[in-house]
C-alpha cells in the first residue's frame, strides 16, 4: 500500500502549454494503477509548469512505464501539448524518471519508458518477465505516435523509394503532413526570407584562387593526389613546363560521366562535361591548375586548355571545370551524401531506438529537421518542373543518374573523415584547412562519443546483445545503403570501437561535414557577401550546349556562351573588363 508522487513538466517556450485533459496510468513490475486524472486548482499545463499530482492506493512493484492520456476538455478546441518529463517517487523515496521531449498533437495516448539508458535486452534482465506478460516489451519503438485520424498500423514512419539506385526516404509528400516533431519552428523557417547581397568577385580569375576553391572551398574533399596520369589524359611534359616550373608533385581531380543533360528554359539540350584537370602545387604552397581536358575521350575536337593559351580560353576551361564540379557537389556530396543518407539514419532511429536508448538520446539532436528539409527539398527540388530542373545542367533525371552513380561508388572509408584523408593521399599538402580543422572536429566528436558509449556498454558483449542496436544497424544498411556488402558499411556492430566510430561518422557527415558543403555556398544574411555558385563564372549551374572544340576565345565569345544563363537566373550577372583580341 502507498500513495505515488507524480510530477509532469511542461517546455518553456511559447505555446507548450495545454488545456486538453492529461491523465496518466502507472505500469508496475506486479501491476498497472487505474488511469489517474492530473487535476489541480487553475490551468495546470502552460509553459514552464510543473504539475504535482497524487496516485495509486496499492503497490505496484517497480515502475517501468507511464502511460500519459491527452483527452478533450470541455469546450477548449485541440491543441498541441509540449511535455518534458514526467518523474515518479514511489512510497519508499525511489524516484522514477520518464523522458519525453517532444510534442503531443490532438488526442491520444503517448507511452515512455524509463530513462536510465539501458538496451532492451539489459531492459529484460532488470525489470524481469512481468514486463513481457505486460506486453510493454512488444509496445516499443514508438517514438512516432499515430495520430488521432491515422489507424494504429500506419503510426510508424514510412519508406519509400524515390529513384533507383538512391537511399530510400519518408513516405511523405509535403511538410504539412510532418508532425511538430520534425516540422521546422517559426524562427527556423523565418531564416528562409533573410538573403545577403551581390559580392563583387574580384578574384575569379585567379589561377591560384581556383586551386584554393578544392582545398577550402564549399567542396574540399574530392581533390586527390596522382601519382600518374590517366591514359585518357595526354598531358605532355612540354605542355606544362611553364608551369611546373622544377616541383614534380601532381593533384588529379574531378571526373564525371555518362550523365544525360536537360533543355533548361526553352534553351538548346544541354551537355553535361567530364573534365579532368590537373593541378601542381608550387612550392609556395599555392595549389594551381596546369591542363584542362573537357571530355575523358582526348581527339582534336577535345584540346588540352593550358594557362599559355589566351586569357579566354583559359577562363572558359575552368569556368567547365567548376561547371562540373558545381553538379558533382550539389548532387552528390551535399544532397546524396548528408541530406539522403542522414534521412536514412534518422528514420531508422526513429523505427528501431526507443526514446529511452542512450543512443536515441545522443542522435536525436542530428536528427532534427532533417525530415522537412528533405521533404521539402522533393517538393520544391527534386520534382518535375523544380528547380533542379529549370536550372541545372543535369536536370532532374541527369541529377538522379549522377546520385546514382555517387551512391554506387559509396564507402565507409569515404565518410571516415581520417581515413578518407589518407586514402586520397592528401595527409600532407600544405594549407589544407579543411582537413586540418576536420581533424580536430571529428577528435572531438569522437572523444564525446566515446564517453557516452563506454559508460553504457561496459563490453563487447553489451554491444551485441542489444537487439535494438543491432536491429537500427541492419535497418540503415538495408535502406540507406541498398543492402551494398561492397561499399564496407556495416550491417551490424561487433564491438565498442566499431560502435563509437560508426556514431562518430554519422555525427561528423551530418554537422561539420555538411556545414563545409552547405554554408559556404550562398551568403545568407550576410549583407554584401555571396557564395561560390552565386556568380556564373564562379560556379555555374548551366553551360553552353557543348565544350569549346577548339581554342582562339575572346572575351565577347566568353560571354555569349555564358550568355544564356541570364535566361534562366536574370539576376546574375557577368562583370568584366574591357579586353582586346590577342
Amino acid at each position: 500500500m502507498g500513495i505515488y508522487k507524480v510530477r509532469v513538466a511542461t517546455g518553456n517556450f511559447l505555446l507548450a502549454g495545454t488545456f486538453s485533459s492529461i491523465s496518466i496510468t502507472l505500469v508496475g513490475t506486479h501491476e498497472e494503477s487505474d488511469k489517474k486524472h492530473l487535476d489541480n486548482c487553475g490551468k495546470d499545463f502552460h509553459p514552464r509548469a510543473v504539475s504535482t499530482s497524487r496516485t495509486g492506493r496499492r503497490w505496484l512493484g517497480d515502475i517501468v512505464l507511464v502511460r500519459l492520456h491527452k483527452e478533450p476538455y470541455s469546450f477548449y478546441p485541440t491543441d498541441n501539448w509540449y511535455c518534458s518529463f514526467v518523474e515518479v517517487v514511489s512510497p519508499h523515496g525511489q524516484c522514477y524518471r520518464f523522458p519525453c521531449y517532444q510534442w503531443i498533437e490532438g488526442y491520444r495516448t503517448l507511452e515512455l519508458r524509463e530513462g536510465k539508458g539501458r538496451g532492451l535486452r539489459a531492459g529484460r534482465r532488470h525489470m524481469g518477465d512481468d514486463l513481457v506478460s505486460l506486453g510493454v516489451i512488444d509496445s516499443y519503438p514508438r517514438q512516432w505516435q499515430a495520430r488521432a485520424n491515422i489507424p494504429p498500423g500506419l503510426s510508424l514512419p514510412r519508406w519509400k523509394e524515390y529513384a533507383a539506385g538512391l537511399p530510400r526516404c519518408l513516405a511523405v509528400e509535403n511538410v504539412i503532413e510532418l508532425d511538430c516533431n520534425t516540422m521546422y519552428s517559426f524562427t527556423k523557417s523565418t531564416n528562409f526570407l533573410l538573403r545577403g547581397g551581390n559580392y563583387v568577385l574580384a578574384h575569379w580569375r585567379e589561377d591560384t584562387f581556383f586551386g584554393y576553391q578544392f582545398l577550402n572551398g564549399v567542396h574540399p574533399m574530392v581533390i586527390r593526389r596522382c601519382t600518374e596520369l590517366p591514359c585518357n589524359f595526354p598531358v605532355t611534359p612540354a605542355m606544362v613546363a611553364s608551369s611546373l616550373g622544377e616541383s614534380t608533385s601532381l593533384q588529379d581531380e574531378l571526373e564525371v560521366s555518362g550523365v544525360p543533360g536537360t533543355p533548361l528554359g526553352g534553351l538548346r539540350h544541354q551537355y553535361i562535361a567530364a573534365p579532368l584537370c590537373l593541378l601542381h602545387l608550387q612550392p609556395s604552397g599555392e595549389l594551381i591548375p596546369v591542363a584542362i581536358q573537357l571530355s575523358q575521350c582526348p581527339s582534336p575536337d577535345s584540346p588540352i586548355f593550358l594557362p599559355s593559351d589566351s586569357e579566354w580560353d583559359w577562363i572558359l576551361a575552368k569556368t567547365w571545370v567548376r561547371y562540373a564540379e558545381f553538379l558533382v557537389h550539389e548532387a552528390v556530396s551535399h544532397l546524396l551524401l548528408t541530406h539522403l543518407i542522414d534521412e536514412a539514419f534518422a528514420l531508422a532511429t526513429l523505427h528501431q531506438l526507443p526514446m529511452c536508448h542512450p543512443l536515441f538520446k545522443l542522435l536525436l539532436p542530428h536528427t532534427h529537421c532533417t525530415l522537412h528539409i528533405n521533404v521539402m527539398a522533393r517538393t520544391l527540388l527534386l520534382r518535375r518542373g523544380g528547380i533542379i530542373e529549370r536550372a541545372m545542367g543535369s536536370g532532374l533525371e541527369g541529377t538522379k543518374v549522377l546520385m546514382a552513380k555517387g551512391m554506387s561508388c559509396l564507402t565507409y572509408t569515404s565518410l571516415c573523415f581520417p581515413d578518407d584523408i589518407q586514402e586520397r593521399g592528401v595527409d600532407c599538402i600544405p594549407n589544407y584547412y579543411y582537413r586540418d580543422d576536420g581533424l580536430k572536429i571529428w577528435s572531438a566528436i569522437e572523444s564525446f562519443v566515446s564517453g557516452i558509449v563506454r559508460h553504457h556498454y561496459h563490453s563487447d558483449a553489451h554491444v551485441l546483445a542489444d537487439c535494438e542496436l543491432q536491429a537500427w544497424a541492419d535497418e540503415i544498411f538495408r535502406e540507406g545503403f541498398l543492402g551494398n556488402e561492397a561499399s564496407g558499411f556495416p550491417s551490424s556492430l561487433q564491438n565498442i570501437p566499431e560502435l563509437i566510430k560508426y556514431l562518430t561518422m554519422w555525427i561528423y557527415c551530418y554537422s561539420a561535414r555538411h556545414a563545409t558543403l552547405n554554408n559556404g555556398q550562398v551568403g545568407r544574411g550576410q549583407p554584401g557577401r555571396s557564395g561560390p555558385h552565386s556568380q556564373p563564372p564562379k560556379g555555374p549551374g548551366v553551360q553552353p550546349p557543348t565544350p569549346p572544340p577548339s581554342k582562339k576565345l575572346f572575351v565577347h565569345r566568353f560571354q555569349s556562351q555564358l550568355g544564356h544563363f541570364a535566361q534562366i537566373c536574370p539576376k546574375s550577372s557577368l562583370k568584366t573588363k574591357k579586353h582586346t583580341q590577342s
